[in-house]
């Protein structure tokens, strides 16, 4: 057994060894031409703070504190190396694979990486020297303003001319995970997702989610989106092209959506509940992916189910005709139907219906960007036996919202009101003002009819 000792003794003097190289190898001096290097092929400033080798459990190189760009757009927190040994005495080198751990991505990293990826037709294509057969991506961020996707881990594989043969990408909790494959010159998306939220305003909670689609080096195409959240369904189409500048088109077909915690993510102050339906249509175009949402245009009917309006209650507003104004309260209904229009920051909603018991209404209402409220309510509310329309104006803002008469509904009340005394006068009148301000609000002509010559 003297052999076995002694072949014990000399792996372990190996391992020692190895362990102890790096200790032995002063690697600081090629940052600088690794730096110079790498900023020349990315044409961006590239930084690195550390290079260590290291033997076990495989030979391999760490580069630690990469930074690429001017403000430090992409931060890697380490890219370890593995060579194929033998491949380093050939002319084409392979490396097993590239990890990169803890790599933290920005709006301006996306934009940079989208540029990169765009034909050069400048630059001459160039003989591949190295060929990397796997890059595995550990604990990864995406951050956008204020907002972070991850950490997610990424695994991709590459063919014999370094192209994506498949990737798998998916987050830390187990909740969302995207498979892409190749086909042809193009990619399969594939995305499922379970009890995930989604990481960008608003935060939309998905009890399911799964998307196919494909994508190219100009464009994605995502073909079939189907999601259940919020006691309702999604289904629907999306593209994006980003051959000059992000281009974003889709529609979307929504059912029975409870809108209570949905409405409150989509615009701050809105208080409204129900069952929604829709079938939006949307587009935005922009030069960078920060502009994106304010290029959001959006334009849909939609109708509301057995639900609330929060802040204000237009029976009351109809039938006490406050010239300060009314707020607070609620109004109920049973049906609230329109049309709604969304440009640049800005909400219109036309052909408003609502119906709910002794109310009735229809009118048109506009949202600003800093939720200021303008618009008109035309009420119809029954009441003893007669009924009274009664237009108001609405003003205050989304989360404060004020409905006050018009001047000619003051006046009809108080004519009302003398004449016939308050309660059943005060509805008349204002019967009467409605239909005094009506009467000469203006109307489009029409043309007369010419009566054909005999």
């Amino acid at each position: 057994m003297t052999w076995l000792k002694r072949t014990l003794l000399a792996l372990a003097v190996l391992i020692a060894l190895a362990a102890a190289l790096p200790f032995f190898i002063p690697l600081d001096d090629y940052i600088p031409r690794i730096e110079a290097e790498a900023s020349a092929r990315l044409r961006q400033p590239v930084s690195v703070e550390s290079i260590r080798f290291a033997a076990l459990p495989l030979p391999h190189v760490t580069i630690g504190g990469i930074a690429i760009g001017k403000g430090d757009d992409l931060r890697l927190g380490s890219v370890s190396v593995t060579p194929a040994l033998l491949s380093l005495l050939q002319s084409t080198r392979v490396i097993d694979s590239i990890e990169i751990d803890s790599p933290v991505v920005t709006r301006q990293a996306i934009d940079l990486l989208l540029a990169l990826a765009k034909s050069d037709p400048a630059r001459p294509p160039q003989a591949a020297t190295v060929r990397v057969l796997r890059i595995r991506v550990d604990n990864a961020v995406v951050r956008l303003d204020k907002t972070d996707f991850g950490p997610f881990d990424a695994q991709l594989g590459l063919d014999d001319e370094g192209r994506p043969a498949d990737a798998t990408v998916s987050t830390r909790d187990g909740k969302l995970k995207v498979l892409i494959k190749p086909d042809g010159a193009n990619y399969l998306i594939d995305v499922g997702a379970r009890a995930w939220t989604l990481p960008a305003a608003p935060a939309l909670l998905f009890d399911e989610l799964e998307i196919k689609g494909v994508a190219s080096r100009k464009d994605l195409r995502l073909d079939a989106i189907s999601a259940r959240l919020y006691g309702g369904t999604a289904t629907g189409k999306m593209s994006v092209d980003w051959q000059k500048g992000l281009r974003v088109n889709g529609d979307l077909d929504i059912s029975e959506l409870e809108l209570r915690q949905v409405a409150a993510m989509l615009s701050p102050g809105a208080r409204v509940s129900g069952r929604l339906s829709a079938k939006p249509t949307f587009s935005a175009a922009a030069p960078a992916a920060g502009q994106l949402a304010n290029a959001l245009r959006l334009e849909s009917d939609f109708r509301v189910r057995d639900g609330v309006l929060h802040g204000v209650d237009i029976q009351q507003a109809a039938t006490r005709l406050l010239k300060q104004g009314s707020s607070g309260g609620e109004t109920r209904f049973e049906h609230l139907s329109g049309h709604l229009q969304v440009a640049q920051g800005s909400r219109h909603f036309t052909q408003l219906k609502i119906a709910s018991g002794v109310l009735a209404a229809d009118g048109k209402l506009s949202i600003t960007p800093e939720k200021a409220l303008s618009g008109r309510i035309n009420a119809e509310v029954k009441a003893v036996g007669t009924s009274a329309r009664v237009p108001l104006n609405v003003g205050g803002t989304l989360g404060s919202p004020l409905l006050y008469p018009t001047g000619a509904s003051m006046a009809g009340t108080a004519v009302g009101t003398a004449i016939m005394g308050p309660g059943f006068g005060t509805s008349v009148g204002a019967k009467v003002g409605g239909w005094a301000e009506g009467l000469f609000e203006t109307k489009p002509q029409q043309t007369p009819k010419q009566t054909p010559k005999r």
